[in-house]
């Protein structure tokens, strides 16, 4: 007798537990207790799941170790135009610009940017149309370093964007580099002495434009 409600006892208990296990609810993948949850849940956020709108990166707010511009889009020349070099330039900063620009650029508008790089070689080489002549005085000379940086980014005409080889902080070097070579669009280099007026008829004779 005694064995018989021991076996009932068991019985009623793997009962349970099967229809506990068999559980259709609601929750019914939620199991009451979890080993180890960190593995079991993941963690991860969705950022631009529609439903967790509220965890998009708020309007106007920049990443840590972004640079400036971020908000320069395609198409928008006029912008670009406008926008400075955030980097403070440095002498060891042109010098690594003159390196990518000779490796990246060089090909097509040639080391001097006088466009006539290997791959046009003055008509001969394998590219039929001249890259931009970026040299002083050449038609692209005018250029700001900011367009020159949304030219690297986006491309323009021929040339496509470089954006996929050179990250933003490299680009703004080898538009400072640029720009240092044609000589106009001041380069900042905070190591520099600044320069002294030199004496001439300009100083002699108090002319104005000493003063600005």
């Amino acid at each position: 007798m005694k064995r018989t409600s021991n076996i009932l006892v068991v019985a009623a208990l793997a009962g349970g537990a099967l229809l506990a296990a068999c559980n259709t609810g609601e929750n019914h993948r939620k199991p009451g207790r979890i080993y180890m949850p960190d593995m079991y849940e993941s963690r991860a956020y969705e950022f631009y799941n529609p439903r967790l709108a509220g965890l998009k990166p708020v309007e106007g707010t920049v990443k840590r170790g972004e640079l400036l511009p971020y908000h320069v889009k395609e198409g928008d020349t006029a912008l670009a135009n406008t926008i400075k070099n955030p980097l403070t330039i440095t002498e060891a900063d042109l010098a690594e610009g003159k390196r990518l620009y000779n490796i990246y650029c060089g090909i097509c508008h040639g080391t001097s940017l006088d466009g006539n790089g290997p791959l046009y070689k003055g008509g001969d080489g394998p590219y039929p149309a001249a890259p931009a002549n970026l040299a002083a005085g050449g038609p692209k000379s005018h250029y700001t370093q900011g367009r020159l940086f949304y030219v690297m980014t986006y491309g323009w005409n021929a040339m496509g964007s470089y954006a996929s080889q050179l990250d933003r902080t490299q680009r703004w070097k080898i538009a400072a580099y640029i720009k240092s070579v044609q000589g106009g669009e001041a380069v900042a280099l905070p190591d520099a002495a600044p320069a002294t007026p030199a004496a001439g008829p300009a100083a002699a004779t108090g002319d104005s434009t000493s003063n600005k």
